[in-house]
């Protein structure tokens, strides 16, 4: 009989450990094609790193004690410093000289504006590349304990359509794979100090992305709150200094980065979601709840408002449930996947920010190892959320879209800007909802009750 288990057991051990090196394969191929072909197309590209010009010069303009929130000031170092050429257009310079970022920023890119842009821009593309690489494979380390194909496909996927984040730059990379390293650390407990680096440097730089994560650890007590105040502090320590350097050398900062802002979300401008936006659609699009409800009405004193109570009830429901439960992993990640596809839709994103989904992918893997109706739902979700905010598949329809040479008609305008503006946005809407749910129903007394005892169980064996 014991012989017998142990053959059991064994021939499990093998089956688990096969099916783990075939989910490794997709990670891995991901990975390759995020490094050749975001290099390849970085190269190739007439004006590459766009967005890391908008971090770079300002903090440089900062070191030779200029005001990086005054456009003037920091197009005097774009020059200097070689940054202006004659494929530069307004879209550029705007984008390398009218700071939108706080100024926390600059306590991480103030070190990459300490070096000329050569060494500088390839230090910036190997910490993009390698953050997010390694941010994948922590997350896959954890799907994998579920589900290790799945977890491989979807990762491996979603690294393959992450071009973009090396083509322009975007500080999103880095942002999210600090914070993506973090909750591995927060969950796993383990490299803490490290984990609460990452998130607080993750905060500084994007906040807009990072900020509902550390939420959560704020709201679910315990050691998670615990490491929510470390990371705050920790914030704090690091950002205080450039926020009182800014402050010295640019007294107006504050109303300059309102102006600046204003700039970017002015009718017609980079950041403006409506129809008329300069660079709202296309590659790198707006993928917020404004850019949907712009096509209805395109003014700001409408869709703004609206996206906020769209988004404020699930929030609300989010924050009330984790306040009232018991901290387990198993539905924190449930929680994370809600807050990855909602952190997206009540304020500023691009499509580069939707690379915050790698933390749907436990969760994803989770639900799917139960089975049943619910684990066929959540990778359906899943894997068309993926496809709906990747790269190449936009870039694909894009190109098909230019050859089609369609009519220059009103109906045939607005087909293609619903085409281009809602998916991103409604699958994330749905993806959220989804998670949330499953958060909520996981929460149940008798629910919390049993994923107690498993997590127990499995910590046990």
């Amino acid at each position: 009989m014991i012989p017998s288990l142990r053959a059991v057991l064994g021939a499990e051990r093998l089956k688990m450990t096969k099916a783990r090196l075939d989910g490794l394969y997709p990670v891995l191929l991901g990975s390759m094609v995020f490094l050749l072909l975001g290099i390849a197309l970085e190269q190739a590209a007439p004006v590459p790193l766009v967005d890391f010009r908008g971090l770079y010069y300002p903090a440089r303009c900062l070191i030779q004690h200029g005001d990086p929130y005054k456009g003037s000031e920091v197009l005097r170092t774009y020059q200097a410093e070689g940054g202006d050429n004659p494929l530069d257009n307004t879209k550029i310079r705007l984008v390398a000289t009218q700071n939108p970022y706080p100024p926390t920023a600059f306590s991480f890119t103030v070190p990459f504006a300490m070096l000329p842009w050569g060494p500088a821009h390839l230090l910036w593309m190997a910490l993009t590349i390698g953050s997010l690489v390694f941010a994948s494979f922590l997350i896959w380390n954890l799907g994998a304990n579920y589900a290790p194909i799945v977890s491989g496909v979807l990762i491996g996927f979603l690294l393959a359509n992450s071009e973009l984040l090396v083509i322009t730059g975007n500080a999103a990379g880095i942002a999210i794979s600090l914070c993506v390293v973090a909750v591995w650390c927060f969950l796993r407990e383990r490299f803490v100090p490290a984990g609460i680096l990452c998130l607080a440097i993750s905060l500084a730089v994007k906040p807009q992305d990072a900020c509902l994560v550390w939420l959560y650890f704020l709201l679910a007590g315990g050691v998670y709150r615990k490491r929510a105040l470390q990371t705050l502090l920790a914030t704090v320590a690091l950002s205080l200094p450039a926020i009182l350097w800014v402050w010295h050398v640019a007294p107006n900062w504050v109303r300059e980065l309102h102006s600046n802002i204003a700039a970017y979300s002015a009718h017609g401008g980079m950041a403006d979601p409506g129809p008329a936006s300069s660079g709202g659609h296309g590659l790198g699009m707006l993928v917020s709840l404004q850019a949907v409800l712009s096509v209805f009405r395109d003014d700001p004193r409408f869709y703004n408002p609206v996206s906020y109570l769209l988004f404020a009830p699930l929030l609300l429901l989010l924050a009330f449930v984790t306040l009232r439960s018991l901290p387990s992993q198993k539905r924190a990640w449930l929680a994370l996947a809600a807050i990855a596809a909602l952190t997206m839709l009540p304020v500023y994103h691009r499509q580069m920010d939707t690379k915050l989904l790698l933390l749907t992918v436990p969760a994803c893997a989770m639900l799917w190892a139960e089975g049943g109706l619910i684990g066929w739902f959540a990778l359906v979700v899943n894997a068309t959320g993926f496809v709906l905010t990747g790269d190449l598949p936009w870039a694909i329809f894009f190109g098909f879209i230019s050859k089609l040479h369609l009519p220059a008609t009103v109906l045939t305008g607005q087909i293609l800007t619903a085409v281009q503006v809602f998916p991103a946005p409604l699958i994330l809407l749905v993806m959220g909802i989804f998670y949330l749910r499953m958060y909520v129903r996981r929460t149940s007394p008798d629910n919390g009750r049993r994923s107690n005892q498993s997590e127990g169980l499995i910590g046990a064996a």
